[in-house]
């Protein structure tokens, strides 16, 4: 995710590793922090596959700095992994917002609304964080406070999720050739 959010942020201006790491941070929050030991050796390598460019330039007060910039190989990988996910990035809630965040950058209503409709089948699965007899526990059988609150704030921002992945995908929909 580290990668797609660095194409994705570059894909909207060129920034500096600093800058690029505060919008990451903006992004991520607590969930997923980064590290420079994480950011640096990840815009190496993009650098290293033509996917990024680097032009140094004078910093505010004396160091240089290093502004990176995506190339248009860089772009057609953003659309490529925008345009398919991993099921990692579907699944997980964190990594699925990773991609929500791009997934303007899409040029086709028609590809925006595949990506929702697979977090959408995802949704409507029947799952839990518990399992009792290989069956979803549902909040009113968890018989613990704490379990019971974790699965009422799942169930209520899943069914909001839903609602507006529906509403998203009907929009996408009516705009698409």
């Amino acid at each position: 995710m580290l990668e797609l959010s660095i194409l994705g942020f570059l894909a909207e201006a060129p920034l500096h590793g600093y800058e690029l790491k505060e919008r990451i941070k903006a992004l991520t929050g607590h969930v997923r922090p980064v590290s420079d030991g994480a950011l640096y050796p990840a815009i190496n390598r993009l650098l290293a596959a033509g996917l990024l460019d680097q032009r140094t330039e004078a910093g505010a007060s004396a160091a240089p700095r290093r502004v990176l910039s995506l190339t248009d190989k860089g772009r057609a990988e953003l659309l490529v992994r925008l345009r398919t996910p991993k099921q990692a990035e579907i699944t997980d809630h964190a990594r699925f917002n990773t991609v929500l965040a791009f997934l303007r950058h899409l040029d086709s209503p028609a590809e925006q609304a595949a990506v929702l409709r697979r977090r959408l089948a995802f949704l409507e699965t029947p799952s839990s964080f518990f399992y009792r007899g290989g069956e979803p526990v549902r909040a009113e059988e968890a018989g613990d406070l704490f379990r019971e609150g974790m699965l009422r704030v799942a169930r209520a921002t899943g069914t909001a999720e839903r609602e507006w992945l529906r509403e998203a995908i009907d929009t996408l929909s009516r705009t698409a050739p």
